[in-house]
């Protein structure tokens, strides 16, 4: 009787759970694994990335965009290490991915053999699953098992294949588990519910923080802000949730955020945090009766000190809520920063149309808005760009992916990449600087080998710009942050896509047009204001002391004015 071999099983049980493509690169220790794959290629894809760091940022991104499971594979030694970068991003993210990492055989585990490494130890911290698979009949039992763990935990399942197991055929009566994940709707506990209402029932200027936790829950959210008469404001990650110009919304929150978002949440007495585990306490009240709201209990209170729990799913617990205000405030908060944010809007759309030379950032943005479909996907690097899309780019219906988090350089592309294999039928945009870009453009070519039309912007400003300006309001000097940059339109041409480049602002909407025209992926580098600061909402006391001691040591070194380096 004929028996299927582990690495054939193994394929089958992927596409049951509904993985329709894996990205990696083929090796040696990978390749009975690879040579699966390719025999059931009508039904799952292999993407061949040129570094496993883009193939684990794909996945983890493909997670994030579609809440379905990424998947990515590495060979043993060099290949498994290269992947853990993007497995991070997934971690801190909370995004399901199973990632598959090739081992030497079975019997030359432990002889430190060529390219062995503990990968057991290697992926111990990264992973809610992780396991070293000993025997084909153990396969997979421990497939489903790493599936199930990483929907359930929102995270990271690694499996660890020796070189030999995908040969061996499964023997018959191996242990049969089900290829699927089930989910439940959870509601707080009864009196958390009570000493909530109590507290939203007597809340004079109650404000909302909504993260990624309450993606999926729009309509309850607005309609409890609406009921409750209060702003809602929005973490990196939760942008987008609501509309940035829904009247209610404030924008976001620290660094990256709004001057009206920071003053309304300074004056608050009641904070409501949906799906956030908000890192940057700084900029939360110092003094306000809090409610958070989270699916996993062990968030709540983690960063913030609150004064009632929830552990529920976020729309189901804010629609009980909005069934319980009763004594609404009298509006009064909410329209005092609804003003402010018509003020603030007004003084982005000053920066946007800016017509300078170098062109201002600024002035991208408002073109992607004009160009950019209601449901287009964003894809968006790390670094000043990040200030750049998360204050001006107005979020209607988009899906915005991002490493908000890990917040690693390199993002952008691979994000594109999974955006454009998850929506074939969406724009699809990567918004890099010059920085993050070139971590990944070895990438560009994937792109174009399997046809993925999407269109790259870059900000091309010779600079880390976001370091530069962190070394400045430390009050130092600028050191290392300049880049030696090629011309990326030229490297698109090469690399078999479409390039162009942008050093004027009345160049940049016709520009973006012709690339979306195009049926290749293309690169629109955009040559930028290097010395346009991303300043922040509220610019601080020690910020500004900061940045007049660097410009003190910019002038003055050792009593001489001091020159570039070149």
């Amino acid at each position: 009787m004929f028996r299927k071999k582990a690495g054939d099983a193994m394929m089958d049980l992927l596409i049951d759970w509904g993985v329709n493509h894996v990205y990696g690169m083929p090796g040696d220790s990978i390749n009975t694994l690879i040579e699966s794959i390719r025999k059931k290629k009508d039904k799952l894809n292999f993407v061949q990335v040129r570094h496993e760091e883009a193939g684990a940022l794909a996945a983890a991104s493909y997670a994030k965009l579609t809440g379905k499971l990424g998947v990515c594979m590495g060979i043993a030694g060099p290949g498994a290490i290269h992947l853990l970068n993007g497995l991070y991003d997934a971690k801190l993210d909370k995004a399901p991915v199973l990632a598959i990492a090739g081992q030497v055989e079975t019997d030359l585990m432990g002889s430190d053999f060529f390219q062995e490494v503990d990968l057991a130890n290697l992926f111990k911290d990264v992973a809610v699953y992780s396991q070293t698979v000993m025997s084909a009949e153990q396969l997979p039992t421990v497939v489903n098992q790493a599936i199930r763990a990483a929907y359930d935990k929102k995270g990271v399942s690694v499996l660890i294949i020796p070189d030999d197991i995908p040969k061996f055929e499964i023997e018959r009566g191996v242990r049969k588990t089900s290829s699927f994940f089930v989910q439940s709707d959870n509601l707080p506990q009864q009196k958390d519910i009570q000493k909530a209402e109590e507290v939203l029932n007597n809340a004079e200027k109650p404000i909302i923080l909504a993260g990624k936790g309450a993606r999926g829950a729009r309509e309850s959210l607005i309609a409890f802000s609406e009921k409750l008469k209060a702003p809602i404001v929005l973490t990196l990650p939760g942008k987008g949730i609501v509309p940035d110009e829904h009247s209610h919304c404030l924008g976001g929150l620290g660094l990256l955020g709004t001057r009206p978002a920071t003053f309304a949440m300074e004056e608050a007495d009641t904070l409501i945090m949906v799906g956030t585990s908000f890192p940057f306490t700084g900029f939360l009240p110092d003094e306000a009766q809090t409610i958070h709201i989270d699916k996993d209990p062990s968030q709540i209170g983690k960063r913030y000190p609150v004064d009632v729990g929830l552990a529920g799913d976020s729309g189901l617990t804010i629609n009980k809520l909005t069934e319980l205000i009763k004594t609404p405030n009298d509006g009064g908060f909410l329209q005092k920063y609804q003003g402010q944010m018509k003020d603030w809007w007004n003084r982005l759309v000053e920066e946007e149309i800016d017509d300078s030379v170098p062109i201002k950032p600024q002035r991208v943005i408002r073109a992607l808005q004009q160009v950019a479909d209601d449901d287009a996907i964003l894809s968006v690097d790390v670094g000043n760009v990040t200030v750049w899309m998360a204050r001006h780019f107005k979020m209607t219906n988009q899906k915005f992916v991002i490493s908000s988090w890990l917040a690693t350089l390199g993002c952008g592309l691979p994000g594109a990449i999974a955006g454009r294999i998850a929506y074939p039928d969406k724009q699809v945009f990567a918004v890099c600087g010059d920085g993050g870009f070139q971590m990944m453009m070895n990438d560009f070519v994937t792109a174009v080998k399997y046809e993925l039309p999407f269109v790259v912007i870059v900000f091309n400003n010779h600079k880390i710009a976001m370091i530069k300006f962190e070394q400045e309001v430390m009050g130092n000097a600028e050191f290392g942050t300049n880049l030696q940059n090629p011309d990326f339109a030229r490297y698109a041409d090469i690399c078999g896509g479409v390039g162009y480049r942008i050093e004027q602002p009345d160049d940049i909407v016709p520009t973006l047009e012709k690339a979306l025209a195009q049926k290749k992926p293309c690169i629109v580098d955009v040559v930028v204001d290097a010395n346009e600061a991303p300043l922040p909402a509220k610019v601080t006391f020690a910020q500004a002391t900061g940045y007049a001691r660097h410009m003190a040591k910019e002038l003055f070194q050792e009593g001489t004015i001091h020159k570039p380096p070149f």
